[in-house]
């Protein structure tokens, strides 16, 4: 019981192993995302298919996460094996899977119900039409419940086997598009619910966080063990523990690299179906509003950026923290969007260029989206 009552602040030696983790995690997620992702992702793209490349990255992250484990539970093992101590070894890596399994069992669990109760979610019956037709349209036996939140336009899906499927749409999204752009957001949160995307996303989320809260207990006790075996066994367990942890924190940070590139691919997945059922340029057009929308206000952006289920949102940003409640008082943009030419910034968008720091993003970026649907004009996909 003793390697889990030390506490990281009065052990300076296992922050600084902590530390150095993370160093060389952030290494590893700049290497892989700025070098290495993109001349794969640029090879790959023209010849692999949208679902094939989430079935190839997803069998990656999966057959990735289970050799990571089974590799430092390898060197866990050998090293207890010395002190006779292998069942505290297994238990230890059962137990944090166990932990992780619990606590993300329980947030999926309780999630829709705080969702509706932080967002302030109401029911709203043109939305509840709306949600219902494209409902219809794409196949649904039973449409899911429609509700408006306060706050800057985006929307999201969410829901479960206990709370059912819900839709989420700001007043500020029903506010700036049209009915045929509105059918073409809820036809990609449609898009989520269909494709299972919660479900799916929790479960490889699981995967680098079990390896790194791997990592933070096999750094804490690797000083527990070196202490001990220094009387027996000259410190070879702590040592070996310690480099485990090192490595299983690094490897997490590789893992969410590949996360975060499936998150994206099942954002286009959802575009393709918002695309569907609605229309390529109604697609466009209602992210195309957004784009203009955040543009120009700078504070809108930073509620979504500090959302903590903006993962979740048609339209998110690289940044995730802070408190995901909005203020009840959200600037509009100055001017109207009808003052704008929607059609040409998505011709301008078509040809904005973008950079790596997508790799660190759940959403890919809105022009990126764009000429994605784009392809689907030429050749559409089942979705």
């Amino acid at each position: 019981m003793s390697l889990f009552y030390g506490w990281w602040w009065y052990n300076p030696l296992a922050l600084v192993s902590l530390m150095i983790a993370y160093i060389i995690g952030m290494l590893v997620m700049i290497l892989g995302s700025y070098y290495i992702a993109p001349r794969i992702a640029g090879k790959l793209s023209g010849k692999l298919s949208l679902k094939a490349s989430m079935a190839v990255l997803g069998l990656i992250i999966i057959a990735g996460g289970i050799a990571g484990i089974l590799l430092i539970t390898g060197f866990i093992l050998a090293a207890l094996g010395v002190q006779g101590d292998v069942s505290l070894g297994a238990s230890i890596i059962l137990g944090i899977v166990l932990f992780i399994l619990f606590l993300n069992g329980v947030t999926y669990l309780i999630s829709p119900w705080l969702i509706n109760l932080m967002y302030r979610a109401r029911k709203d019956e043109y939305l509840q039409r709306i949600v219902n037709e494209v409902s219809e349209k794409a196949g649904f036996r039973k449409p899911p419940k429609a509700v408006v939140v306060e706050g800057p336009p985006n929307a999201f899906a969410y829901g479960n086997f206990l709370a059912g499927r819900w839709v989420a749409v700001s007043s500020e999204m029903l506010r700036i598009t049209s009915e045929d752009e509105l059918k073409a957001v809820v036809g990609h949160e449609l898009g989520h619910h269909k494709h299972s995307d919660n479900a799916i996303m929790l479960f490889m989320g699981m995967i680098p966080s079990v390896l790194y809260y791997l990592g933070l207990i096999l750094i804490q006790s690797s000083f527990y063990r070196a202490g001990l075996s220094s009387r027996r066994d000259r410190g070879n367990g702590g040592i070996v523990f310690l480099l485990a942890g090192v490595v299983a924190v690094a490897l997490s940070f590789l893992i969410q690299i590949l996360v975060l590139a499936f998150s994206r691919l099942r954002e286009y997945y959802a575009d393709a179906h918002g695309a569907l059922v609605a229309g390529v340029r109604n697609m466009q057009r209602s992210l195309a509003k957004l784009h203009i929308y955040y543009n120009y206000n700078k504070y809108a952006k930073t509620i979504v950026s500090e959302s903590k289920i903006k993962a979740l949102f048609i339209y998110a940003f690289t940044e995730a923290y802070a408190n995901p409640y909005y203020p009840a008082y959200i600037p509009r943009p100055p001017g109207d969007m009808r003052n704008v030419d929607v059609d040409d910034v998505i011709e301008e968008l078509r040809r904005e260029k973008t950079g790596p720091e997508e790799f660190f993003s759940t959403h890919p970026p809105i022009p990126k989206r764009i000429r994605f649907l784009d392809q689907l004009s030429e050749k559409p996909i089942r979705a």
